[in-house]
């Protein structure tokens, strides 16, 4: 299986090497651009104040760490593919950053006031693996510090075939085996992930010993409307009244599964 691989066999990196221009990302479409904008607005409500010490896990090529530098944040990071690594540290304002596995990170423990973890755990298809990516933030953020992961729900992809009018019998039958199994055939599109649903990222940030875990929808219930709308008249009326969904029931227990990503938030206890 991929995630007991070797750093430098793990199947996704060549598709970030190869394939997918992770610093474009943010900005191809509504959902995206929804996801860039509510995660930018979460972190700014949830993390500590400007000066605090953030390790951004899997961090790619640096867009969420520039944010946070200029912020007035300390940042750095950690990513599996060398060449996000080297965009990172280029980029303006640079990033202090390293290659390294969210699995096995290179940082001395309680150093950190809060640990981001915004790409890694949907490239975990094993739980054990999931969780030793979690406990390695809990080691290196501080008591009372937070950890904040992003996974991919399980629903994210035939919602977005549906709305893009891409959900065929075949894409149908994915949905399904999904909805027992959550692991991405990357024959369909994207790379080797696991997608979760609620219950499971709560379940492993409690377990890999977080408190407090809470869990947001990012994108919120209307993504898909602003996708449907993209090359309409109406995109910029639905893609803001997605906007402003988003915020509303950002945390609403019967919508969160309807965004594409969810964002797991919990408090590292005293040691």
């Amino acid at each position: 299986m991929v995630n007991d691989q070797p750093l430098q066999d793990r199947q996704d990196t060549p598709y970030y090497t190869q394939h997918y221009r992770e610093d474009r990302r943010l900005t191809a479409r509504p959902q995206a651009r929804l996801e860039w904008i509510r995660t930018t607005q979460l972190l700014g409500d949830l993390l500590p104040g400007p000066g605090a010490r953030v390790l951004d896990i899997g961090g790619g090529t640096g867009e969420y760490a520039r944010a946070l530098v200029l912020a007035g944040y300390e940042v750095r990071l950690v990513d599996l593919v060398p060449s996000h690594v080297a965009q990172a540290r280029d980029g303006h304002p640079p990033v202090e950053a390293q290659v390294g596995d969210a699995r096995a990170l290179p940082d001395a423990e309680g150093g950190y006031d809060a640990a981001l973890l915004l790409g890694p755990l949907y490239h975990l298809v094993r739980r054990a693996d999931r969780l030793q990516a979690l406990s390695e933030a809990v080691r290196v953020t501080r008591p009372g510090g937070l950890v904040v992961a992003a996974v991919i729900s399980r629903f994210a992809g035939p919602l977005d075939f549906a709305a893009t009018g891409r959900l065929d019998e075949r894409l149908l039958d994915e949905a399904r085996a999904l909805l027992s199994d959550g692991v991405n055939d990357p024959r369909i599109g994207f790379t080797h992930a696991y997608f979760h649903r609620v219950e499971e990222i709560t379940d492993e940030c409690s377990a890999a010993g977080l408190t407090d875990v809470v869990v947001h929808g990012v994108e919120g219930p209307a993504w898909t409307a602003a996708e449907a709308a993209a090359n309409g008249p109406a995109r910029d009326v639905v893609f803001a009244a997605a906007l402003d969904l988003a915020r509303l029931y950002s945390s609403e227990p019967a919508l969160i599964s309807s965004s594409a990503h969810l964002l797991a938030v919990g408090r590292v206890p005293a040691r």
